[in-house]
Parts: C-alpha cells; structure tokens; sequence
C-alpha cells in the first residue's frame, strides 16, 4: 500500500482544495477529539502507530512524482504527534519532500512544528494550525490531548515572524459550543499573523455524534433535530441545513475582511465566500 496518496479519495463535489497528494509517517491520532470523523474509517484511530519503514518507502516512492508536487502533511491525523518529539520522522519526511521541490502544506494542531524551523526555512512551505477555541477548559474537553490553544497561538506567532507562511483553521464550527467565539477567533488568529483562514462546519458521522453527546449533552440535544431532520446527508456525513451553514461562513467571510485576511470556506460548497485562490491556503506557498 502506497504511503504517498492522493488526496479526496471519495472525490468530494464539495472539495475545492487543488491537485495534490497526502502523507503522514503515524497512522492514527492521539490528540483524541471528539468530532473527529477519521476514526470511523480507521481503525484503532486513537492509538497512533508508526508506518512501516516509513523513511525508506518516502525515498522509494517520492522519485516517482515527476509533476504536480503538491503534498499536505497531513490531512486524516497530525504529523507531530507526541511520537514526534522523539522520532523526529515529520521532520525528516520534510527534508525529502523539500530536497525533491514539492510545495508542502502542513496541518496540525502542534506547537512542536515550531521546533523545525530551520528545516522549514529551507522549504516551499506553509503551516496551517486548527484552532477551535480559545477556552481553554473548553479546548480540553473537545481536543482531550491536544496542545492548548495559547500554545498554538504561539506557534503561529513565532512562525509568521520567522517569515513562515500560517494559516489558521477554525474548524470545525460547532453551534451552541463555538460559534460564539468566532469575531475573537479571527481576531486572535490575525494578530498572531496568519494570511488566511479556512473554516467549515462540524459534520457528524454517528461515532463522533456519541463522543459529543457525551461530553456536552444539553448542547448536542438542540442540536439532533437540526442534524437529522432539518439537515442533509452528502457523502455519508449529516450537515446543518444549508442555510445555517451559509451564515456561519459568512460571518467568518466578513469577519476576515476587517482584518485583510483571506478565507475559504472547506467542503461547504459556498464558492462566493471564497477570497482566495486557494482553499487551503496552498497559494501562500513560495
């Protein structure tokens, strides 16, 4: 099985991302959110395990690519888990992705990125960070194991003055939890010194619905009806009604002029939010 795949395997209509390819050396995630939905396709998704040979398989396949050199690290789990601190395999996985001229875009939820600065510098690069809220009891509850949003925020800052391209994820937006903290959210994010932020809703796969019921009860009951009756199904996901959703983005999308910021809107299918060539953020690559 190939470790360097191609992104949107279900071929998403919604997806408005550009060609490109994804990597990760771990399979699962430790951070263990609760609205997560890789886990409902990945087995043993929160016990994080190291992929076989992965250094080796990278070299062997990565000469391969010849056009469209493209890839996001990562898109279904973080590259810097814990493991990561130690292994250093993301760190190394960038060095050959860099050697070979491939643009990266790097997702994660982990100020350890920080810590690769000086192999950054050197690379075609961008580093977008999710941030779901700035509470931290909150950040604690929904991303159980994850770093704290302050520690996050610090990445951001400490990358963007190092002249590494950030972008903020504030996703997903989840009602009655924090849609509340959007206008700060941006905020925040802007002044940390991201160029663009991507946002998208929370979209419910029957695994993550339970995890949420759990933990925020009294929330996710004024949320059932709005899911199951009054929202749609796309892809095997339940979305908010489309209307909802539409405010959501769009008070992101406004929000995001008031500070020169570029937004898109992920997996949404609102093209006339967008401000950017990209939705992810790839266009701030050098």
């Amino acid at each position: 099985m190939p470790i360097i795949t191609q992104f949107d395997p279900w071929k998403s209509k919604l997806c408005t991302c550009p060609f490109k390819y994804s990597f990760s050396p771990y399979t699962g995630c430790s951070h263990s959110c609760l609205y997560c939905y890789a886990s409902s396709y990945i087995p043993r998704f929160f016990e994080v395990r190291v992929k076989k040979d992965v250094i080796k398989q990278l070299n062997k396949e990565i000469s391969k690519i010849k056009q469209n050199k493209y890839v996001t690290i990562a898109n279904s789990n973080d590259p810097y888990q814990p493991l990561e601190e130690k292994l250093k395999l993301t760190r190394e996985a960038l060095k050959i992705f860099s050697n070979h001229n491939f643009r990266i875009m790097i997702v994660t939820k982990s100020d350890l990125v920080a810590r690769d600065l000086d192999v950054l510098k050197k690379a075609r690069v961008a580093v977008s960070i999710t941030i779901t809220t700035l509470d931290e009891k909150k950040a604690k509850r929904l991303e159980p194991n994850a770093p704290s949003p302050e520690k996050r925020l610090e990445a951001i800052r400490y990358l963007s003055k190092n002249r590494i391209p950030t972008i903020a994820r504030i996703d997903p937006i989840i009602p009655f939890i924090n849609d509340v903290e959007i206008d700060e959210l941006v905020k925040v994010a802007a002044e940390a010194g991201v160029k663009h932020i991507v946002s998208s809703t929370y979209k419910v796969k029957l695994d993550n619905w339970k995890r949420m019921e759990k933990e925020f009860p009294e929330e996710m009951k004024k949320l059932r009806s709005l899911y199951f009756v009054k929202g749609e199904r796309i892809n095997g996901y339940y979305y908010l009604p489309v209307e909802y959703r539409y405010q959501l983005m769009r008070k992101i999308a406004e929000k995001t002029k008031e500070f020169g910021v570029t937004f898109a809107a992920c997996r949404e299918g609102f093209l006339e939010l967008n401000s950017a060539k990209t939705c992810d953020g790839s266009h701030l690559i050098p």
